[in-house]
């Protein structure tokens, strides 16, 4: 039998703090526990945010914390094709359509549905996409492409239900750590709270959510370590793996850092940025007391 593949994905785009030091120290510890491999990914699509310098950081970081990965690291940037081709398979089936509006358009098309009654939201709290750009004619597409239209390519979710051949709870993931809510071991999937997401934008070829299956299948990720907030995303991600014929790894989704006044961290929390506490004389074990494991 293979051994377990674990994998600690930061996104350059800030340095770490103390949540990610422990979801790194977490997957780290899984995979020394089990005999596993740790890999690291880099997740640099967003070119308007990430740079080199945090990149450098994130390495220096974690060796400092003691934690070794496999190498070579695989960066997102250097492997678009990979998703590229995911899409395409995705379109080929019917399944993805370019959208038109606007944030703001969007914005003013959610504001009327509301005001005329309720408008659902997904789970993190953001309004579904509320546009009607899945009827347009192919003609009219095509149009507003080849005149250089800004679009978004988004999963039409519910012909994806259908391609995929779910009717109701059928879809589920393994959850080895606890939900928000605390849902364990076989976890219902509910992609269709998300809406039609977005999966690609004309100047971005990829997704978080079309990346991370696409990485995780083909990194050979058996136990996926991350935090609660990604929780309910993976309804989203196990519907990807079903349409994309991707393996299914174990989730291991944990509790989340958060500052005095319970507030999940961002990078741009200073108190809590592991450079910070370097600087201020605090060890590799100090940060593992920090974040509650001993």
């Amino acid at each position: 039998m293979s051994p377990p593949v674990f994998r600690f994905a930061p996104s350059p785009n800030g340095f770490l703090h103390l949540g990610h030091a422990y979801s790194a120290l977490l997957n780290f510890d899984r995979a020394r526990e089990t005999g596993g491999r740790l890999l690291l990914r880099i997740e640099d699509i967003d070119a308007t945010r990430c740079r080199p310098e945090y990149e450098t950081a994130i390495y220096d970081d974690l060796a400092w914390l003691g934690i070794a990965w496999e190498t070579p690291v695989r960066r997102q940037s250097e492997h678009l094709a990979d998703y590229r081709a995911a899409l395409e398979k995705l379109a080929a089936l019917g399944l993805v359509y370019p959208s038109f509006e606007s944030r703001a358009e969007i914005a003013r098309l959610t504001a009327a549905r509301e005001a005329a009654g309720s408008w659902p939201r997904d789970p993190d709290g953001a309004p579904l996409y509320p546009g009607a750009a899945k009827s347009l004619p192919a003609d009219e597409r095509a149009r507003l492409i080849a005149a250089g239209a800004p679009y978004a390519l988004r999963l039409d979710m519910a012909a994806c239900r259908r391609v995929a051949g779910l009717t109701g709870g059928e879809l589920t993931w393994r959850e080895l750590g606890e939900g928000p809510d605390g849902e364990r071991n076989l976890v219902a999937a509910r992609p269709e709270a998300w809406g039609d997401v977005i999966l690609a934008r004309k100047e971005t070829p990829t997704s978080y959510h079309l990346s991370v299956v696409v990485d995780d299948s083909l990194q050979g990720a058996s136990e996926v370590v991350r935090g609660q907030d990604l929780f309910h995303a993976t309804s989203v991600h196990r519907l990807l793996q079903t349409l994309l014929d991707l393996p299914e790894p174990a989730y291991r989704h944990h509790r989340l850092i958060r500052d005095a006044e319970g507030r999940k961290l961002s990078k741009s929390t200073g108190s809590t940025g592991l450079r910070e506490l370097r600087s201020a004389g605090a060890s590799p074990a100090d940060v593992r007391r920090l974040v509650g494991l001993g």
